[in-house]
């Protein structure tokens, strides 16, 4: 059973482990890739036009935030009535307040209750913007990735969960290349055309957001017979990513084994 109460949602109880040690980055982190995948209320001073959206402003602690809540009865009961609202993704919603001066007020006089100031926004902005570095790298030899930090691991599966569908499979791995560097790999098996973006995106995300430097894992792509395939379903740890909406599962091969974020107010 869960320790929390019953009704809590994803992102109050990423809010509990990041207030349970105010001095712990990766849980600090976590809320953030929480926040950005959390389906959320903003109130509007208007109802929404066809192209356009008029947010509620507040004047909060010194600073200009709009309101949020992760559920329409949240931002019911803090209203007091029915009020105009639209549901955007928090990666949508940074994206439209990065560089305005304007913060994130979270479920106000809720438990999970938090003030984002701008600045923090801007950093989640740009961390869910940032375009990846392109390398011209030859493996010369995969194998097990070895033990990886838990974080990860549930960051990447959480990830492309949401990207099930995208592609048939994902093979984690640890990488040799020609020139002699070493690291991680990320396999993409049967990507699905114009996916590739998506499924690069949702990796960076996934090691930013659990405390690890993107740069740690590449992204590759490989069509199907691609012998690279054979050799990584031997040692790598595979996640099926299957239709959408199903969870993407770790499964390892048999035999096998960023900077600090803008603190939160």
């Amino acid at each position: 059973m869960s320790d929390y109460p019953e009704g809590d949602t994803p992102l109050d109880r990423a809010f509990a482990a990041m207030q349970a040690d105010e001095a712990d980055d990766v849980a600090r982190l976590r809320y953030y890739g929480e926040l950005a995948n959390a389906d959320l209320c903003l109130l509007l001073d208007k109802e929404a036009g066809a192209t356009s959206l008029s947010p509620k402003v507040y004047d909060l602690e010194g600073g200009r935030y709009v309101l949020v809540f992760d559920g329409a009865e949240r931002l019911a009961g803090f209203v007091g009535a029915v009020a105009p609202c639209a549901h955007l993704a928090g990666r949508v919603i940074a994206g439209l307040l990065a560089g305005k001066g304007i913060g994130l007020a979270i479920n106000l006089q809720g438990h999970s209750s938090l003030l984002i100031p701008a600045a923090a926004v801007d950093w989640l902005d740009g961390v869910l913007t940032q375009a990846p570095d392109v390398v011209d790298a030859v493996p010369e030899a995969v194998a097990a990735p070895g033990e990886l930090p838990a974080g990860l691991l549930q960051a990447l599966a959480a990830n492309l969960a949401m990207a099930a569908g995208q592609a048939d499979a994902a093979y984690l791995a640890a990488v040799t290349y020609q020139t002699g560097r070493r690291g991680h790999i990320l396999a993409f098996a049967g990507a699905r055309a114009r996916a590739e973006a998506a499924l690069v995106r949702a990796t960076g995300e996934a090691l930013v957001f659990s405390g690890l430097d993107a740069g740690e894992v590449d992204v590759a792509f490989l069509a199907a017979g691609d012998a690279m395939l054979a050799v990584l379903a031997r040692v790598a740890l595979r996640f099926d990513m299957g239709a959408p909406g199903a969870e993407a599962v770790a499964q390892a091969a048999p035999g096998s084994d960023p900077d600090r974020p803008p603190r939160l107010r």
